[in-house]
């Protein structure tokens, strides 16, 4: 038996014996409620022994999920555990319903409690380092190290550390919460620290290759570019500046395109690469 499984057999039968019942007794309880499905009994049950299920419930009080939920999932397999207890093979409920509960609650954090999908042997591992963390720095009065947990659980370093990191999935920080800062009003959100692409860097690379082949194109043309594209004017604005009629605009913004494609992707079919709108 690993050391982790004594330590949780040593807790279990600490639980069983905090949780005593007493007054009428269980067995006649079990009885009435499984054979006769007596509702009476059925109630009495669960009243002697949630006191059982709220203390497993608040193993995991630290975690994310509200106590009120925790409890009803504990509620839940306590209701199972009584559903399948066999009085007859000899044991005390509480030592049959400990784990009962606690599997209950493993499935609903394996689950339901999850904010990014982990794999199923890793999530149960996950949760066995967790609580292995909670016992060990509650015994020693520190956070254990790796080794530690290793040598408890019996498992390798590297499936210690891929446990600890798959814990930091479980629950999921807002892009909208604020980073921690120690400048309160400096702080900022997760969202606006995460980078993005800059578009301008496609256009700085855009203006060194036109900046290199506008000088190959005659001037006047590279005035009606300028216009168009910069100045932002309409081919029959164009046409009274430069004393044109609007189609010859058209015509020359048509041939110095055509011109700057052949420029700048050599070897490709300009008419495959399209013709611009005369607006």
């Amino acid at each position: 038996m690993s050391s982790a499984t004594a330590v949780e057999s040593t807790s279990t039968s600490s639980h069983v014996a905090s949780i005593a019942p007493a007054g009428e007794d269980v067995c006649d309880l079990f009885a009435r409620w499984q054979g006769e499905r007596d509702e009476a009994a059925r109630e009495e049950l669960v009243r002697r022994f949630m006191p059982l299920a709220r203390g497993l419930a608040r193993r995991y009080g630290n975690s994310s999920e509200p106590f009120e939920d925790l409890l009803q999932v504990a509620s839940l397999g306590l209701l199972k555990a009584m559903d399948r207890y066999d009085p007859e093979r000899g044991h005390p409920f509480p030592s049959f319903a400990v784990p009962t509960i606690l599997g209950e609650m493993r499935r609903y954090f394996r689950d339901s409690g999850w904010a990014v999908h982990v794999p199923r042997g890793t999530q149960e591992r996950a949760l066995k380092v967790r609580d292995a963390q909670e016992r060990l720095a509650n015994a020693k009065g520190h956070s254990p190290t790796v080794n530690q947990l290793a040598e408890y659980l019996e498992l390798d370093t590297e499936e210690v550390l891929d446990a600890l990191q798959a814990i930091h999935a479980y629950q999921a920080v807002s892009l909208d919460a604020p980073r921690p800062s120690a400048d309160d009003q400096d702080a900022v959100s997760y969202g606006e620290s995460i980078g993005s692409d800059d578009e301008r860097y496609e256009l700085i690379e855009l203006d060194a290759t036109l900046s290199s082949v506008l000088m190959r194109i005659p001037a006047r043309e590279r005035a009606i570019i300028r216009m168009r594209f910069v100045d932002d004017l309409t081919q029959t604005e164009i046409a009274e500046r430069i004393g044109v009629s609007q189609m010859q605009v058209s015509r020359l913004l048509r041939r110095s395109l055509d011109q700057l494609r052949a420029l700048t992707h050599p070897g490709e079919d300009v008419a495959r690469l399209g013709r611009p709108g005369a607006s």
